[in-house]
């Protein structure tokens, strides 16, 4: 599926590795989707079982339909199918693209291309509806194996209109350098729900 760059809802807003209270997980998700300002959700959960990724993330697709936001599961095509969800973010040790096409069919699927020029270019080939580069900034929410900078952004922007989703360690004080560098969206996450002062539907408004 292709996806539109001239959006203005530029947040691609990923969960927690863990919701350990999912009622007030779903109340604070709603505050945040009602303030129109995440194009996407992606559902990334780490250290849960199928079951409990399963039965959270049918009432997070409620919610993101209910607000336009593009739902997105994590690592696993047989998810998003199961969760009728809008698409399938894949990594790199992940199944890959043509697979995952045939499971999910014409719906979203990004594709994470760390720091690497040759992984855009490969990548791209495959025609996917957008590419992950990154980590442009320190990050909390995990472990930084690959650092990007600028001038990668602006390299994949010249090769590609493929739509640009920037990641890592990204917040209220560094996100402006990358979309003036054209960045399409920003993929946001420590900064929203591990954020020291402000709660996370606050934390959101401070992303203009």
């Amino acid at each position: 599926m292709k996806i539109s760059s001239k959006t203005r809802k530029f947040i691609y807003l990923i969960s927690p590795n863990k919701i350990n209270n999912p009622q007030i997980f779903y109340k604070e998700l709603e505050k945040i989707l009602v303030l129109k300002k995440v194009h996407f959700f992606q559902l990334r959960l780490k250290n849960q079982r199928q079951d409990q990724i399963i039965e959270i993330g049918r009432k997070i697709r409620i919610l993101c339909k209910k607000y336009g936001t593009k739902f997105i599961v994590n690592d696993n095509p047989y998810t998003a199918k199961k969760l009728s969800a809008d698409g399938c973010h894949l990594g790199q040790k992940d199944m890959k693209f043509l697979e995952a096409k045939k499971i999910i069919k014409n719906k979203i699927i990004g594709i994470t291309c760390h720091n690497s020029k040759l992984l855009i270019k490969k990548t791209m080939k495959f025609k996917p509806s957008y590419l992950a580069i990154g980590a442009f900034f320190k990050s909390d929410t995990k472990t930084i194996k690959y650092k990007a900078d600028i001038n990668l952004l602006k390299y994949a922007k010249s090769i590609t209109k493929i739509p640009i989703v920037a990641i890592g360690g990204i917040n209220d004080k560094n996100y402006k350098k990358l979309l003036l560098n054209n960045a399409n969206f920003l993929a946001i996450s420590g900064y929203i729900w591990n954020n020291k002062k402000y709660k996370p539907h606050e934390a959101i408004k401070n992303i203009k």
